[in-house]
């Protein structure tokens, strides 16, 4: 009982820490969101968020713009350097907050969360969308990328990069370890009381 209490005390802290980034417009900014590990649990969080999560995975555009963005190598390096960061932290330590259990169990009994995911998978755009796919031109570029000599190229310079090498020196600062305890609900440094 005490431990839930100090995480629900906790809770605006958290929520202040990771604010709510804004839904994105385009696949580019759905996979930008997906691939950033302070942000990409937030879908998992919220019904509502969910549900345009999977409206968004069900647009054709996703795929083409989930296979440029993984065979950049720059993608990889932004996501190990985030996976160090006290903000990825603090993205999955929310899962902790007793109300997002609370949202997904009221979602369940909520014939209009069900709906919402049925309209996405019947919508015939959708579908249209995916049957056309294959003649896409950002299909046919995506699959155009993997002959670019210059993809192997920049893959093989990926691991002499500076970004790469600061990077691979993150889990030897001790500061980094201090940083991600204190994302943890509980585990925050104590604050010095005020002076009188």
């Amino acid at each position: 009982m005490k431990h839930l209490i100090s995480l629900i005390a906790l809770t605006p802290a958290l929520a202040l820490a990771n604010p709510p980034a804004a839904t994105p417009t385009s696949a580019e900014g759905w996979v930008a969101k997906m691939t950033n590990p302070a942000q990409n649990a937030s879908a998992f969080k919220d019904p509502t968020a969910f549900v345009q999560w999977s409206g968004a995975m069900m647009n054709p555009a996703m795929m083409p713009a989930m296979g440029n963005a993984m065979m950049n190598p720059q993608t990889s390096m932004n996501m190990m350097n985030g996976m160090m960061s006290p903000a990825a932290m603090g993205n999955y330590m929310q899962f902790m907050d007793p109300s997002v259990s609370m949202k997904w169990m009221a979602a369940g009994m909520d014939p209009n969360f069900y709906t919402a995911l049925m309209t996405q998978t019947m919508n015939p755009a959708n579908m249209m969308g995916w049957m056309m796919a294959p003649m896409d031109p950002r299909m046919m570029n995506m699959g155009m990328q993997m002959m670019n000599p210059s993809l192997v190229t920049n893959w093989m310079m990926a691991p002499m990069s500076p970004q790469m090498m600061n990077t691979m020196m993150v889990p030897m600062n001790p500061a980094s370890y201090g940083s991600m305890m204190g994302a943890m609900p509980g585990m925050a440094p104590a604050q010095p009381a005020p002076a009188q």
